[in-house]
């Protein structure tokens, strides 16, 4: 039994990223649900979040998300930008079914629309931004899954996992060990690791991607040019050569292979017949 209890703590590596990633970092206001989870006041009147109950939380969640029969039935939604891409990862990664972007009203409810779905449960990255589909979902009584900050509201919200929902880190780390725990949960990997990184859930500014390429190729274009020229250049130079060559060569290397008593003039052995017939006819009286 102590080694399964061992299986489930808190790990030091896991505190650790969660520590770099500012996951413990609340807001300066608190709900009044969600004082259970601060740990403390710092003076500068910021909240800190027990992270102890985010990851008992986080566990939850897992096994919730886990007991699924089917996974994609599961729904991530994320309408802000910072939580798209975390959003597509975790979907990539668990089968569930993503939401990155606007979500369209009624999505849950009308059942006229083209959009209509029946989830079997949410996952928000933001109860307050994604307010529209946990108001739905509380219409047709499906539970939810939110990460919640200490100032995030928490009705219709099943299961709120707290921590900062104001970092791009933040998001796309909890977004990391919510899908390695319902991974390992449903067998897909082993509790020693997980060879995926964080990097990837997190949020990458279009605009910063596009000057780190520019700067990439602005870093070496004589590298990366040269070597076509140079290979282009000496190509063009052989051929020619070859060609010159061959044309130089051909009559002379012709000469060994013509039979014997005939002469390499081709003019001569095509009129020398024609003569003799013309006069060998005349011969004959023609």
């Amino acid at each position: 039994m102590s080694g399964n209890l061992d299986i489930l703590s808190l790990k030091e590596d896991d505190v650790t990223k969660m520590l770099v990633a500012t996951t413990h970092i609340g807001s300066t206001s608190v709900n009044f649900q969600m004082e259970q989870y601060v740990y403390k006041r710092r003076t500068d009147g910021v909240h800190i979040i027990n992270l102890g109950r985010t990851y008992e939380k986080l566990l939850l969640a897992a096994r919730c998300i886990a007991s699924i029969e089917y996974p994609g039935e599961v729904y991530a939604i994320s309408s802000r930008p910072y939580g798209q891409r975390a959003v597509l990862k975790y979907a990539h990664y668990t089968e569930a079914t993503p939401i990155a972007g606007r979500f369209t009203p009624g999505a849950f409810t009308n059942q006229i629309q083209t959009a209509f779905r029946e989830p079997r449960l949410l996952i928000v990255t933001d109860p307050l931004t994604d307010h529209q589909p946990v108001t739905e979902a509380s219409y047709v009584n499906i539970p939810v899954i939110a990460f919640c900050n200490t100032d995030s509201p928490v009705k219709f919200v099943d299961i709120a996992i707290p921590c900062n929902t104001k970092s791009t880190h933040s998001i796309g780390l909890m977004w990391w060990l919510l899908a390695r725990e319902v991974l390992r949960l449903r067998g897909k990997i082993t509790h020693d690791r997980w060879d995926v990184m964080p990097d990837l859930f997190f949020f990458r500014d279009p605009e910063e991607a596009e000057k780190e390429q520019a700067a990439i190729e602005a870093a070496a274009p004589v590298v990366k040019d040269l070597p076509d020229e140079v290979v282009v250049a000496e190509e063009t130079a052989n051929w020619a050569e070859d060609v010159t060559q061959a044309a130089l060569v051909m009559p002379q290397a012709m000469k060994p292979l013509t039979a014997g008593g005939q002469t390499d003039d081709w003019n001569e052995d095509d009129t020398a017949p024609a003569a003799a017939g013309a006069v060998s006819w005349g011969g004959a009286g023609f």
